[in-house]
């Protein structure tokens, strides 16, 4: 089988990686696609205060992070609603399908690195965000870091 990997956020470069992805291996039976996601570490407010919880503190805080995730992944539900329709027109089966959310790092590129590595994936394939030059040396790009530390891997970058 197959294996392809399709990191998505919430992006129009996301969206055309779905469709390149779906376009590349339409027809293919023997395929399972993975969309993923990756939802980045917690935000500072739920960040450790700096003193030693208690017991009850840690559990407060702990259904307070739970409810965090559970919310976030509440969001993902229409952006992979959306990819597993764009993958369904061209032909690929909702059962070729599957979504996946990696959460709680601090590295987002490194986490779909390491999903591609350890999940024994074909391709990686990914879309990337129009940032100019200036915008880009300043932020960073994930895209960027997936080419530069994805050796080994076949990487397939859309824009």
């Amino acid at each position: 089988m197959k294996k392809i990997l399709v990191a998505i956020d919430d992006s129009e470069g996301a969206l055309k990686a779905v469709d390149f992805a779906g376009g590349l291996f339409a027809g293919m039976g023997d395929l399972k696609i993975t969309v993923l996601h990756v939802i980045s570490n917690l935000p500072a407010p739920l960040w450790d205060d700096g003193h030693i919880l208690t017991e009850e503190e840690r559990d407060a805080r702990q259904q307070v992070i739970d409810r965090w995730l559970d919310n976030q992944k509440l969001k993902l539900q229409p952006m992979f609603a959306k990819a597993v329709e764009k993958l369904a027109k061209k032909g690929i089966g909702e059962n070729q399908v599957e979504t996946k959310t990696i959460t709680d790092t601090l590295d987002v590129a490194e986490k779909i690195l390491y999903e591609a590595r350890e999940g024994g994936y074909r391709m990686l394939v990914m879309g990337r965000h129009g940032y100019s030059q200036a915008k880009r040396l300043v932020m960073g790009s994930v895209a960027a870091a997936v080419i530069n530390h994805g050796t080994g891997l076949a990487v397939c970058v859309v824009e």
